[in-house]
């Protein structure tokens, strides 16, 4: 991968494929989860610019000075469409880089042409809150007993289903190893992410076309946060795929379909 300055840090990033722009923002955990299986579809790698970074203090990005919190991410994704001359792009987020796809519309809507969001972790209801603070607690358990491999594996099995560890390996090599390495910054992006809300200021600077992808394997709080996202961006339309929250690890073609059908139908043309 290429490295680029920004903010007094280094970001590792690539760019696959011409044509219209977009940018992939990675969830937690696997940074090459949402990039590496839509590579090799061809419903995106012929006539889209995928553009695929590791962010701050990922894999091979530098960490620099401060918090590791939403706003800066979203800061981060926008000076790098800046260095690299993206007047405007198509912006896919995945879980925790959902979060940080909204902020960046917000921020910078006239850079975001439309907005995908694969299951956003936005903040769950209460239901959905506590089984994920159940799970965290046994996962620390782990953590704390050194047993970095073990504390993915309960965190995977419970927001991934059973047997998702062969469906990634397979899809993705490397990435269990690569998350085992980088389960620090995931710990560390945590409270960001749980404080983290879509306001009301936000939500009138967003105005872009948004498509929600969810899983329909997945439990059923994403649907309930689908459901947020349509009471506030009411312009929100609906993707459902077979899958659980790995989405286009499980179903590369499927997402890839699903988003480039939704660039060609709702998208102004970015230039580069």
């Amino acid at each position: 991968m290429r490295k680029i300055e920004i903010d007094e840090t280094v970001l590792e990033y690539e760019v696959r494929g011409d044509g219209e722009p977009v940018l992939l923002i990675h969830p937690s955990v696997f940074a090459d989860a949402l990039a590496h299986p839509l590579y090799r579809e061809p419903e995106l790698s012929d006539g889209y610019a995928l553009i695929h970074y590791h962010r701050r203090a990922w894999v091979g990005s530098g960490r620099g000075d401060g918090p590791l919190d939403v706003m800066r991410h979203a800061a981060d994704a926008r000076a790098l469409l800046e260095r690299l001359d993206v007047d405007r792009a198509h912006v896919v987020g995945h879980s925790y880089g959902g979060l940080i796809a909204l902020q960046l519309a917000g921020d910078a809507p006239e850079r975001v042409n439309t907005l995908i969001l694969l299951e956003p972790a936005l903040r769950p209801p209460a239901g959905g809150r506590s089984q994920l603070e159940k799970v965290m607690a046994g996962a620390m358990q782990e953590l704390r007993a050194g047993n970095r491999s073990g504390f993915l594996a309960i965190f995977g099995d419970a927001l991934f289903g059973e047997g998702w560890r062969p469906i990634l390996d397979a899809a993705v090599p490397g990435a269990f190893e690569q998350a085992v390495r980088d389960v620090d910054t995931f710990i560390e992006e945590q409270p960001s992410l749980m404080a983290w809300e879509l306001g009301p200021q936000l939500v009138g600077a967003i105005t872009q076309p948004v498509l929600s992808v969810i899983g329909t394997r997945s439990p059923p709080f994403r649907s309930q946060q689908r459901e947020l996202l349509h009471s506030l961006l009411p312009q929100t339309e609906d993707c459902d795929l077979d899958t659980g929250h790995l989405l286009q690890i499980q179903d590369p073609a499927g997402a890839a379909r699903a988003l480039a059908g939704f660039f060609k139908r709702t998208a102004r043309v970015g230039d580069r």
